[in-house]
């Protein structure tokens, strides 16, 4: 029996999942952030979000830890340059690729590995590959440039409405009273000078996003404009892609995945737009990327429709 390796590197966590040859999940396994190696420490966090989600689904699989996988595939956040050799050292496999979070997002997304998938979480991106093979992105340039729609971006549009209200040329909104007592903070003013500290990095930044799904839900005209925007912003980055990779008579499959999506404000408003445009679907990820992941492993050996074929069995159990 053969077994293969899909690891998920995020800027909040790692997931991995391992399959055996007939294309069946066996285990799965988490981790700690793995997205940046350019110093030791970042490269100390790495190999040990990676050892500790790989021996996590190696032991869930019944797996011994002189296991050697007939194939391999990374997705990580950040790019996979700065961390080929790393997985090389620790993963023993026959064949491994390297490849960027979006690639097994959308490999993960549709069931042909084709289309486009819109990922928001901690950040955000649009990636899309056509039938002819050819790829194209739009977004992802990192939270200072860019990041619409992000969780980071949602929190960052809070604290702006807070410092609005407090500064008296905003309208009154329930926001600042929930980031306040969120982060024990006196004033917005005060929580808008934590944000600048190492104390508060990005991922801990855009965990206060829900606290705007809440206040959006409970009628706040504040939150409910930003996650508007956050839809639309979305949209706008499928959209760009598209014009990129398709005509405007083909068909094309859109999906969307990350945290950001689980308000429904955000999903309906980005399907409400993304569907006005002539021939685009758009729905959640069919699978997770670390899912889509395996799926380029199983396609680097040559074994894609076992996957695919186990995968419409589990689809049509469901």
């Amino acid at each position: 029996m053969r077994f293969f390796l899909g690891l998920d590197g995020g800027q909040s966590s790692t997931s991995v999942v391992i399959g055996d040859e007939t294309g069946r999940i066996i285990g799965a396994g988490r981790g700690g952030p793995c997205n940046h190696a350019a110093a030791e420490e970042g490269r100390e966090r790495l190999r040990r979000a990676v050892t500790v989600s790989v021996t996590a689904a190696r032991v869930a699989a019944g797996l011994d830890a002189e296991v050697r996988f007939a194939a391999a595939c990374c997705g990580m956040s950040g790019g996979p340059e700065d961390k080929r050799a790393l997985l090389e050292a620790m993963l023993p496999a026959d064949r491994l690729e390297v490849t960027t979070d979006a690639a097994i997002a959308l490999a993960g997304a549709t069931l042909s590995g084709r289309g486009i998938i819109v990922i928001a979480g901690t950040g955000s991106m649009a990636f899309g590959r056509n039938e002819s093979g050819l790829s194209a992105r739009a977004g992802g340039w990192g939270y200072v440039l860019g990041d619409e729609g992000s969780a980071f971006d949602i929190a960052r549009q809070a604290l702006r409405a807070a410092l609005r209200m407090e500064e008296g040329w905003g309208a009154a909104t329930s926001l600042r009273g929930k980031l306040l007592e969120a982060a024990g903070a006196a004033s917005a003013n005060q929580l808008m000078h934590r944000f600048y500290e190492p104390a508060w990095p990005r991922d801990r930044i855009a965990s206060l996003a829900p606290l705007v799904a809440a206040a959006a839900a409970a009628g706040d005209p504040a939150a409910q404009e930003i996650l508007a925007n956050a839809g639309q912003q979305l949209a706008a980055l499928a959209s760009a892609v598209r014009g990129q990779l398709w005509s405007p008579e083909e068909a094309v499959e859109i999906a969307y995945s990350g945290g950001v999506f689980q308000s429904e404000v955000i999903s309906r408003r980005f399907c409400e737009l993304v569907e006005r445009e002539p021939r685009s679907t758009a729905g959640p990820a069919k699978r997770t990327p670390a899912e889509g992941a395996l799926a380029e492993a199983y396609r680097s050996a040559g074994l894609r429709a076992i996957w695919q074929e186990r995968t419409q069995q589990s689809d049509r159990s469901e």
